[in-house]
């Protein structure tokens, strides 16, 4: 990609984090670099098959691992990190997903203890297609098939939270796995920095998901992608938040899940009042009506909803964050294209 410096970060096995703090930085990255990062699928890459059962395959403790951190070059806590999705390329032509005992939205767990049984352990394998875009699932029990389309998302993104080491099965403040399909490719995720360096790190690909994610399991995947970063000074973001071309978002987590929602629409609204300089109660009756909400997750230990608006619907919009999503997108934009650096 002319112009353009750029490196790529592959981890060996051992080198996969499973916190988002308590690691040493992987590498080093400036404001303004464009960089590429393999990530694992969530079962580390020991699932393949639908005998490879993931308690029997994957340690305790070793399920949804992150490449990174990395340490962001003048970050501070109150600083913004812009991080913006390039793309995100399936690394292997199949992906997997499964079923858990007491996991997942419609189940018995800890939370919602019932004495129905547990839910049979299964898993499915799906073929990637890249060059058709689509997902194929076959059911286990028939030959039903259905294609999806290929829609490549990351499910865990975030940077080190304040004073703490937290799993990287849990959504926050700080980002971590928030598992919505909104983290795709073309957006950029605005995330408050708590730590010097910030300490990014991103994994748990998916083929697609629908939202909710409701057994607990997309259609899992190892990724390549590309991602560019922009260190915004001074300006504190107490939530994460996403904006694409034509929307902005705002992310809640938390349980239960009306909190998280609760959480996404009043960030929203704040934002809102921000950048179109609106009295609150109109900025919120305004959101009440043209506002979306998709939900991330309802199975992690907490879950995650988005509050998001188009940006064609907000008078008077001044660009969040300086504009640093146009700059980022022109920045990337051969990349996009599919260039090879």
């Amino acid at each position: 990609m002319t112009g353009m410096s750029m490196f790529s970060y592959r981890p060996a096995r051992d080198e996969l984090a499973y916190t988002f703090g308590g690691r040493l930085p992987v590498a080093h990255v400036r404001s303004g670099e464009v960089f590429e990062v393999y990530t694992e699928d969530c079962f580390g890459g020991r699932v393949r098959g639908p005998a490879d059962l993931p308690s029997l395959v994957c340690q305790a403790g070793q399920l949804n691992p992150v490449s990174g951190p990395f340490f962001v070059e003048g970050a501070e806590p109150g600083d913004t990190l812009a991080v913006h999705i390039v793309s995100i390329v399936p690394a292997r032509g199949w992906g997997v997903s499964a079923t858990f005992p007491y996991f997942g939205a419609l189940t018995s767990t800890a939370h919602t203890a019932t004495l129905q049984p547990p839910l049979d352990e299964r898993v499915w394998v799906y073929d990637v297609d890249r060059a058709e875009g689509v997902v194929r699932y076959w059911a286990s029990a028939s030959d039903h098939l259905v294609e999806l389309p290929l829609d490549p998302m990351i499910g865990t993104i975030g940077v080190a939270p304040a004073m703490e080491v937290r799993s990287t099965i849990v959504g926050d403040y700080y980002g971590g796995n928030l598992d919505t399909p909104e983290l795709r490719a073309g957006s950029t995720l605005y995330l408050g920095v708590n730590v010097h360096g910030a300490l990014l790190a991103l994994g748990d690909g998916h083929a697609r998901q629908g939202h909710g994610e409701a057994c607990g399991v997309g259609v899992e995947i190892a990724t390549v992608t590309t991602l560019a970063v922009e260190l915004i000074k001074g300006v504190d973001t107490a939530w994460p938040r996403l904006e694409t071309d034509a929307e902005i978002m705002s992310v809640g987590c938390a349980r239960p899940l009306e909190d998280a929602y609760r959480m996404a629409q009043k960030d929203l609204t704040a934002w809102t009042v921000d950048l179109c300089g609106m009295q609150v109660l109109d900025a919120y009756q305004l959101l009440s009506q043209a506002a979306r909400a998709p939900i991330g997750n309802v199975c992690d230990p907490n879950y995650t909803v988005l509050a998001a608006v188009e940006k064609d619907l907000l008078p008077r919009l001044h660009p969040p964050y300086g504009d640093v999503h146009a700059r980022l997108r022109r920045l990337t934009a051969t990349t996009a294209a599919g260039d090879t650096p």
